[in-house]
Order: C-alpha cells, then sequence, then structure tokens
C-alpha cells in the first residue's frame, strides 16, 4: 500500500538521526533543510521504501545518499563495515558521473577533510561507479574489492547481474536508489530494469514485489513523499531498503 507522507520534520530531528562527523558536515554546508530531506530522511532511517517527486534541484539525490552514508559510516565505527555492496544506485542520465561528484563524491570527500581536522576516523566509504565507458581494469578491480556504493545505469546493472560471480556480490544490498524514473517509463531502458527483478525470484529465492511505473510519477510544485511498506518502485525519485540480489527494480 501506498501511502502519502504528511509529516515533515524540523532540522533538529533529522540531524538528530545523523553521526556527529555526517552531523557537523550537514550542518556547515546548509543552513536548512529541502523538502524532500524534512520528508523523506527519517522514513529512509527506519528502511522504509520511498518515492520522492520534487523540482529539480530539490536535493532528491542527496537526501537518498545522506542516510547511506551515515549508516555505512555507522558500520565502520563499529567494525561491521564489509567488503560488499551495500547500496545500488540507477540512473538513465548521461551526465550520471556529473550528478554522483555532487551528490555524493564531493560530500564524501568534504566529510573526510572535516574528519581529518577533528581528529575524527575518516570515512572509508568506497564508490565504484559501472558503465559503457568503465575500463576492463577497473572492472576487475571492482570484482576483486567491491564498492560500498555502486554506481550504474539501468544498461550496465543487467550486464552485471547476469554475471553469476560478481551478482553474488549484490546479496547482501540494503538499498536501492532508481533515479530519474520517468526517463525510463515505458521504454526499453524500464524494460532492461524489471528483467532483473523477475529473475531474482529464481536466484535469491525471495519474492519482489513493485511496479516499475506507477501512475504517481507526475512532478508535483511542492515536494511530495509517499511510503511504501512493501518492497516497490517509483517515479522522480525514491529508495528501497528491502531490495535483494536480482531485484533492482523496487524503489526510486
Amino acid at each position: 500500500m501506498i501511502r502519502t507522507v504528511t509529516k515533515q520534520h524540523t532540522r533538529d530531528e533529522v540531524l538528530g538521526l545523523l553521526q556527529p562527523l555526517v552531523r557537523e558536515w550537514f550542518a556547515s554546508k546548509f543552513p536548512g533543510l529541502t523538502e524532500p530531506q524534512a520528508f523523506a530522511v527519517p522514513l529512509i532511517h527506519e528502511r522504509k521504501s520511498v518515492l520522492i517527486s520534487s523540482p529539480t534541484g530539490s536535493g532528491k539525490t542527496l537526501t537518498a545518499f545522506l542516510t547511506v552514508i551515515n549508516e555505512l559510516y555507522s558500520n565502520q565505527l563499529a567494525g561491521t563495515l564489509e567488503d560488499k555492496i551495500y547500496a545500488v544506485y540507477v540512473s538513465p542520465l548521461k551526465a550520471l558521473a556529473n550528478d554522483i561528484n555532487r551528490n555524493l563524491e564531493e560530500p564524501l570527500r568534504e566529510m573526510r577533510e572535516l574528519a581529518v581536522a577533528k581528529g575524527l576516523p575518516v570515512p572509508e566509504i568506497r564508490v565504484g561507479v559501472r558503465s559503457g565507458d568503465t575500463s576492463p581494469q577497473e572492472r576487475q578491480r571492482q570484482a576483486r574489492t567491491p564498492p560500498h556504493i555502486f554506481i550504474t545505469t539501468p544498461e550496465s546493472l543487467t550486464l552485471v547481474l547476469s554475471a553469476p560471480k560478481f551478482r553474488e556480490r549484490f546479496s547482501d544490498a540494503r538499498w536501492v536508489v532508481v533515479d530519474e524514473i520517468h526517463e525510463v517509463c515505458g521504454n526499453k531502458r524500464g524494460a532492461l530494469l524489471s528483467l532483473p527483478s523477475s529473475g531474482s525470484r529464481s536466484t535469491s529465492g525471495r519474492s519482489s514485489a513493485g511496479s516499475a511505473c506507477p501512475r504517481r510519477s507526475r512532478r508535483s510544485r511542492r515536494s511530495r513523499s509517499t511510503s511504501r511498506d512493501t518492497r516497490t518502485a517509483g517515479s522522480a525519485t525514491s529508495t528501497s531498503s528491502r531490495w535483494r540480489a536480482g531485484s533492482p527494480w523496487t524503489s526510486r
């Protein structure tokens, strides 16, 4: 069941969910919360599947990554951060590298610098990008030491999940973020994302519910978040914490 989220959290409530390093970084960068952050960050923190529909530039992608970074850093501090893929980010955009640099690699770099300045443990979160332009050497490196956050496109994800050995790396993935869903609804790229979802039932023994392109896929003038209590798909941007190997189409 999909329900519209009505509770907008305060800045203090959202920051209170974060590790001190992540909290200080965020507070130093942003004077307030965008609507996606105020509505969705606590839900993602609670491992809810969330769909975010809001205008471009309202912080949807950072909203998704903020909790992922925080949780992985918490694992690192607890000594439980393993060499495996925890999060999968799928985007159909050609400007994939630019978007990831702004919303993921730059925040991680700034957090590392802040950690050094504060004498705190430096985040050791690895990010890997897999697309048609990825070199054979980088692909082999990712197979040997998988990134904690795996960045890819619909086409590349389908190819990766067709390789049995590499597919095993996704068996314990906690989050999947599918960005710009409206760009893939009703075309071949959406079909490519749907194929691994159906294959998951035979490879992982787990069912995967969800719709690739639900009808709630129109952008609103104001930010709107919806939460679904089953594994689900979304439109503009959504995040799921219940994905399993071979089942990428369950969020965003």
